[in-house]
């Protein structure tokens, strides 16, 4: 006799009795993992860091906001112009991050260029303290907004500094790409 999930191959299972064991494999819920992260509402971007850096790997990383921080961040207000993160004690910072005090805000109004805790998992906290600490490498914010469910999200990029020659480098291939959308547009 064959038996399958804890049953015998000839019994209906509407039929056991009350209490009769069995064996019930529930299905996986884990939630798809997309490459690109889900950005609703993108509130400040760095668009120089491209410019300026390498970028080797991206992460998106929660980050502990008080409340008034989060309804300047939902008004569009906030700059990383000039913001990087840095690993101290086996937690993330983002420092030199700009969120201006809300305009509604009380006594208890945050101050504007405070560090903020990123939130990641342990094994990406050791990866990126790693690749800073071996390879010389800088972590810098690209964008903070809010996802689909609400959440303020800081999108970091681990990347490597670039010298004159290869901004250099960037801005020409950048103008040739213009260059060839133009001439692709004129003559089809």
């Amino acid at each position: 006799m064959r038996w399958v999930c804890g049953l015998p191959d000839d019994t209906d299972r509407n039929t056991l009795p009350p209490g009769a064991p069995h064996a019930y494999i529930a299905p996986i819920m884990a939630r798809p993992h997309h490459p690109e992260f889900d950005k609703t509402k993108i509130v400040a971007e760095n668009r120089r860091a491209r410019y300026e850096y390498y970028v080797e790997d991206v992460f998106e990383a929660g980050i502990m906001l008080t409340g008034t921080e989060v309804k300047s961040l939902r008004f569009g207000q906030g700059s990383i112009a000039e913001s990087f993160a840095e690993i101290r004690g086996g937690e993330a910072w983002l420092i030199n991050s700009n969120v201006p005090e809300f305009s509604h805000g009380n006594r208890y109004n945050h101050v504007p260029k405070r560090p903020r805790k990123l939130l990641l998992k342990e094994r990406q906290l050791e990866k990126l303290q790693g690749a800073v600490e071996r390879k010389g490498m800088t972590l810098v914010p690209l964008a903070i907004y809010f996802n689909s469910r609400g959440r303020a999200k800081v999108e970091l990029a681990l990347a490597r500094g670039k010298n004159a020659a290869d901004k250099r480098q960037t801005v020409k291939d950048r103008d040739w790409k213009r260059e060839q959308g133009r001439l692709m547009r004129e003559h089809g």
